[in-house]
């Protein structure tokens, strides 16, 4: 299949490339290199740089006439779209719409959504969250992932066009941005290698499912796969506490930072954790790599990137 892979200059758009490219198909990349950086997308893959708004980025899809979209192009910073949702919703979902409008004309068979778990469902009425959990979004951020599912389904049902929507757990792994909100693990691992202290939010008892991104990348070609539409959790329905995720990776880096508590994160959700059985009965798709192996895999990449920078 032709491919395009949106945010694939990023931390996961760059590992799903790079498998797809392995699985022989033809895959191109577009993003803005906003937050994405030239070096993660593969050599085989060509980038074009526009905006997932822009008409330079319909004008490919035309052209190009892609089988297959693999959105992970997005704003992705809760805190972001806190402070401003229309920014968030010009990006999330307006930027969905320009792909998607150019590519019910021009062949586009499948696409398959980076989308989000603990966003969507909120506090858990019960774990772990399955798909069938309450919807309860209560940052924008949320709510356009929600909306673009929806707009999936919308364009599923009146074009025909074959939709996966994939909600995802945290995700860590080698090439994560250990700069800005996200990536805990990134950013507690560089922090701990270069010698710096990470701080804690809160207490540190809120939980997480932290799913390692190899497994993230299995997910997403089992999506490609899948003969028919849906939206399935990519989790491992493991809770761990940011507390417990601190003493691994000290650990794991064989630091001896002092384990540091700041002011927690107003609004910030206590608890988040995914089932995985759907995805498992219908995609084929399971978790495979245990979170201390992801962690150990994760450390070592950072480990010989810190050591590269400082020579």
């Amino acid at each position: 299949m032709t491919i395009l892979v949106t945010g694939g200059a990023g931390f996961i758009g760059s590992h799903v490339a790079d498998a797809l490219l392995a699985e022989g198909h033809e895959v191109h990349v577009l993003d803005n290199l906003s937050t994405g950086r030239r070096w993660k997308v593969p050599e085989a893959a060509p980038l074009f740089e526009h905006d997932i708004r822009s008409d330079g980025a319909a004008a490919l899809v035309a052209e190009h006439e892609y089988d297959c979209l693999v959105h992970h192009a997005a704003q992705m910073d809760v805190r972001k779209s806190v402070e401003n949702p229309g920014f968030d919703a010009d990006v999330n979902i307006r930027g969905l719409l320009n792909l998607m409008e150019v590519g019910i004309d021009h062949g586009l068979q499948k696409v398959v959504l980076a989308s989000t778990g603990g966003a969507i469902y909120g506090e858990p009425e019960y774990t772990p969250q399955d798909e069938e959990h309450s919807l309860r979004p209560v940052s924008p951020y949320g709510v356009a992932k929600l909306a673009s599912e929806k707009y999936l389904y919308y364009y599923q049902t009146q074009y025909d066009v074959a939709t996966v929507a994939l909600r995802y757990a945290n995700i860590y792994g080698p090439r994560q941005n250990p700069h800005g909100e996200a990536g805990v693990v990134a950013i507690f691992t560089r922090e701990m290698l270069g010698g710096g202290q990470p701080v804690i939010n809160g207490p540190g008892e809120q939980t997480r499912d932290y799913v390692y991104v190899g497994d993230v990348v299995r997910a997403n070609l089992a999506a490609l796969t899948h003969n028919g539409s849906g939206v399935f959790n990519v989790g491992t329905g493991r809770e761990t506490s940011v507390n417990e995720l601190f003493r691994m990776l000290r650990a794991e880096t064989g630091t001896n930072v002092d384990e540091t508590h700041g002011p927690a994160k107003p609004g910030e959700q206590e608890r988040s954790v995914l089932g995985y059985r759907k995805a498992d009965h219908e995609l084929g798709w399971a978790p495979q790599v245990p979170i201390e192996e992801g962690l150990a895999r994760t450390v070592e990449w950072f480990r010989s990137r810190y050591t590269a920078e400082a020579t």
